[in-house]
């Protein structure tokens, strides 16, 4: 057997097709891939050892494209999926749809029935670029063996180059043969600041903003420009919120922080970007979920002129009105602002402190609003509430996210699933540095974060990674816990166990009279499970053994390399609904239904 090479063949050589997609891969410096075995990639599986490729092998294909973004977003190199062709391929759409959404460079290859049988309903076949043609960035199809090594180049090229997943599809009898090919060397998008015209513009704005705003987008993640935004805000004394679940776009112990926008953000930020006069949108596409009025508060600045940076250029002014757009990198442009600003006197110059008074006043009020809201107050909630005493002991949400957020180390990276225990969670999870958190973003699907806080693992071994879901969520995809056994890769998992799918209830309640389909949960015990997959389980059900609880999984994980499951009995209490505007109070004509209203 061959010793194991990371250094791709040079020039033009005989190779067959399999061993030209592995060159390539190596090329691109594809270190672990995701996925389930399948003879369709059998042949180029075969050579992925002595490439120095490690397949990590999965219990569903949509875990694996979840780990591919997790890898993804943590190492900021691509993150790779692969399955059989077919249900192994279909299986992954969710996933790619969620890393779409993500900005996550995934490469998804996806091996298909072969040429001499497609069109004649063979075994496992299926047209797979349509399934993913909304989700992806650029699909290569391979259309003749002696391309294999020109089509996977490309994808791998364009996954960073556009910031999302690129498919690679290859019929099956394509990995066979002889070929002459030469491996193309990687080739990487150097982007610039942007235009000339509209970067002296948006200086300009800024140097007359008298209570400038940045927001802090998933952009100044992607270009590991954290830092030059942290410079432009002292320049300014410019109060930084989040965009949208990136709350570690900016550190939370910055005093310029102000927390995240969006569905159950900081009322900090939401006050303070509503007296904007200029708004820099570093790195942000200001999507709808991330802009939508919240705790009552309608706060986007309706008269503020708006400066937006994208690297993506059909983002800029899609959702919201600007004034100056720049297509450009978050890094490259925060630095070129400042630049232009250096020497100058700025109208904000005169009010830093008075402002920064301000930041702490709003942030103050805020964090002692969350240390008082220790339940949800709504009638329904109240009614949980009362109705759980006689059942055991169950414990507030609200306060179980804070304990848990106390508890947190040091370098946490930490992933999130969708649901109403998750979503409230915004409010509390802070971070030192970029690349520590993960949600599935605007795609919202259910059973995201076990399996994504697993790759963001493999990509960063030497952090703690820990993943929250709801009890429904966590039924979806509980079954990766065997990945991480089998495969030793230790994680902790946060289980909200409040037995409802809480965030649909929540629409029952406020829409629908308290008419509870298809909303409850009878599970078993979460702990349980995982002790019989192997791993390691914890029941809490007293608020002071929440923090302790977290603190002795991540060592657990840390030091013994064992993955934990805290399971935390939570009252049926509900935060927010996602949307107000998302239902209307439901109309009946027939008289069969007329009480139903």
């Amino acid at each position: 057997m061959s010793t194991q090479s990371n250094t791709p063949v040079a020039g033009v050589q005989k190779m067959t097709p399999s061993e030209a997609f592995v060159e390539t891969l190596v090329a691109n410096g594809v270190t672990e891939m995701f996925g389930i075995m399948g003879s369709a990639f059998m042949d180029a599986m075969d050579i992925f050892a002595p490439a120095g490729i490690r397949l990590i092998p999965v219990v569903h294909e949509q875990g694996a494209g979840h780990m591919a973004d997790g890898y993804a977003r943590v190492s900021g190199r691509h993150g790779v999926v692969i399955g059989q062709n077919g249900p192994g391929i279909s299986n992954c759409v969710t996933a790619i749809a969620a890393a779409y959404w993500a900005h996550s460079p995934v490469v998804i290859v996806t091996p298909e029935a072969g040429t001499m049988g497609i069109g004649l309903g063979g075994f496992q076949e299926g047209n797979q670029l349509p399934m993913f043609q909304e989700f992806t960035k650029y699909q290569g199809h391979v259309t003749h063996p002696a391309r294999m090594a020109e089509y996977t180049a490309r994808c791998f090229d364009r996954a960073l180059s556009e910031m999302g997943p690129t498919q690679l599809n290859i019929p099956r009898d394509y990995f066979y043969g002889e070929i002459k090919a030469e491996i193309p060397k990687p080739q990487r998008l150097d982007r610039g600041a942007g235009g000339e015209r509209t970067l002296n513009e948006a200086a300009e704005l800024l140097a007359t903003a008298k209570f400038p705003v940045i927001i802090s987008g998933g952009g100044v993640v992607m270009a590991d420009a954290v830092e030059e935004c942290k410079a432009l805000a002292e320049r300014l004394g410019a109060p930084v919120v989040n965009s949208y679940l990136h709350n570690d776009s900016f550190p939370a112990s910055h005093p310029l922080w102000c927390g995240p926008l969006g569905y159950q953000g900081s009322k900090a930020a939401m006050k303070l970007i509503s007296q904007a006069d200029v708004v820099v949108a570093l790195g942000t596409r200001l999507g709808p979920f991330g802009t939508l009025p919240q705790h009552g508060m309608d706060y986007w600045p309706k008269d503020a002129k708006i400066i937006q940076i994208d690297a993506d250029n059909k983002m800029l002014g899609l959702v919201k009105k600007i004034t100056v757009g720049i297509c450009g990198d978050a890094k490259a442009a925060a630095v070129a602002l400042q630049q232009r600003l250096e020497g100058k006197t700025l109208a904000c110059d005169a009010s830093k402190d008075e402002r920064a008074g301000k930041i702490q006043a709003e942030k103050a009020a805020w964090e002692k609003e969350l240390d008082e809201w220790t339940h949800e107050r709504d009638s329904f909630s109240l009614d949980m509430i009362e109705e759980q005493k006689s059942e055991g002991n169950y414990l507030h949400p609200r306060q179980v996210l804070r304990e848990l957020e106390k508890a947190m180390p040091e370098d946490v990276m930490v992933s999130t699933d969708i649901g109403n225990i998750n979503s409230v969670a915004n409010s509390y999870l802070r971070f030192e540095k970029p690349r520590s958190f993960f949600a599935p973003m605007s795609w919202g699907n259910c059973g995201y974060a076990l399996p994504t806080i697993i790759g963001a693992k493999v990509a960063a071994p030497h952090r703690p990674a820990i993943s929250y879901a709801g009890d429904g969520a966590w039924g979806m995809s509980m079954s990766e816990i065997m990945t991480c056994v089998r495969h030793d890769i230790p994680v902790t998992a946060v289980v909200f166990h409040n037995r409802q799918w809480g965030a649909e209830k929540k629409n029952q309640v406020d829409f629908y009279n308290r008419r509870f389909v298809a909303g409850e949960l009878d599970n078993q015990s979460f702990a349980g499970i995982a002790k019989a997959m192997g791993a390691e389980g914890i029941v809490v059900d007293k608020l002071e053994d929440v923090g302790p609880a977290l603190k002795k999984a991540v060592d657990m994980q840390m030091n013994e390399g064992k993955t934990t499951i805290v399971e935390i009995m939570c009252t049926r209490e509900l935060g927010d609904p996602f949307r107000r505007d998302a239902l209307s109070k439901p109309v009946r004509f027939l008289d069969k239904y007329k009480d139903y209203v």
